[in-house]
């Protein structure tokens, strides 16, 4: 028989992660929603965040500081990426591989091996699974204050020029706007949100894995969506840039405990990658099923009318 007492017990570790990837999915939300950039460095900067963190913790470094080079590695793989499709010409959906695929070997050289461990009892770290009510408040804080900070930023000049490259490239081209230093900074800036998640998961979880990053992208489009989605159902227009950015990490906390919900169903576990794909599919097919039962309303109200 399930039990219903065993899935309560697991929802609170599923928000404190699903909060810790909505900063991933944040840094999703401006290169796919924002700068409309299919950026595949994701998976690869996500554990580049956690590598950067988890060795610089084991030589020393207070976990707090080491999210500060977490956050820059994410930033400087945003660049090379940005570089590659701005500089070479490279189409961004292979930038992104080329990028991720290099960052493969650059994380097992930061770790030496394929994985490092990093334990609470030796160390003060900012988040633990062994403390998850103070990792939910802490996950709140950086995601509030992640949120006001991108609120501002996007509303300065920069911030509209990046946003006006991912809207018209061509019509910010003609407007003088170099859209290729704007791609460059919404790249770095995106991946630098993703490699300080990628910090706190590692220190979330104890440890940091050279595929810790594989499928992130896949998560954080998923979040992206389901928060579209509902976002647009709860508030319609009244939905703002900051609005759409929470949500994004609502997003994330709902996959998490979506698949938690499956776990507990009892469903084999070697089945996670499939469930996965499904949730997916399912709200990334929303928007258009949703926009084609609204057109085709319209058509039969019309038909209505003209009869």
């Amino acid at each position: 028989m399930l039990d219903i007492m065993a899935l309560l017990r697991s929802l609170p570790p599923s928000i404190a992660q699903g909060i810790i990837w909505g900063i991933m999915a944040i840094g999703v939300y401006i290169t796919f929603k924002i700068l409309d950039f299919a950026d595949l460095t994701v998976d690869g900067s996500l554990a580049l965040g956690g590598s950067v963190a988890v060795m610089l913790i084991l030589n020393g470094m207070p976990p707090g500081v080491a999210l500060i080079f977490a956050t820059a590695a994410g930033l400087v793989a945003g660049l090379v990426t940005g570089i590659l499709h701005t500089l070479l010409g490279i189409p961004d959906i292979l930038a992104g591989i080329l990028s991720q695929i290099a960052l493969y070997s650059i994380n097992m050289n930061i770790m030496g091996k394929s994985n490092a461990a990093i334990s609470v009892d030796n160390y003060h770290l900012v988040v633990s699974l062994r403390y998850i009510n103070a990792a939910i408040i802490i996950g709140l804080i950086f995601l509030a204050a992640i949120v006001c900070i991108l609120y501002w930023f996007f509303g300065t000049e920069l911030g509209y020029t990046i946003r006006a490259t991912g809207c018209n490239e061509a019509m910010s081209r003609a407007q003088g706007i170099n859209t290729n230093t704007a791609k460059i900074i919404g790249l770095a800036l995106s991946n630098g949100l993703v490699g300080l998640s990628g910090g706190l998961i590692a220190q979330y979880q104890g440890y940091s894995d050279v595929n810790m990053g594989r499928g992130a992208i896949v998560i954080g489009l998923a979040a992206v969506i389901i928060g579209e989605v509902i976002g647009d159902a709860l508030l319609g227009k009244r939905l703002n840039f900051a609005g759409r950015l929470t949500f994004a990490a609502i997003g994330a906390v709902i996959y998490y405990m979506v698949i938690t919900f499956v776990l507990w169903l009892g469903l084999p576990s070697q089945d996670m990658k499939l469930f996965s794909a499904i949730v997916v599919a399912l709200f990334l097919a929303v928007p258009y099923l949703r926009s084609k039962s609204v057109s085709s309303f319209k058509k039969a109200a019309r038909k209505g009318a003209s009869s």
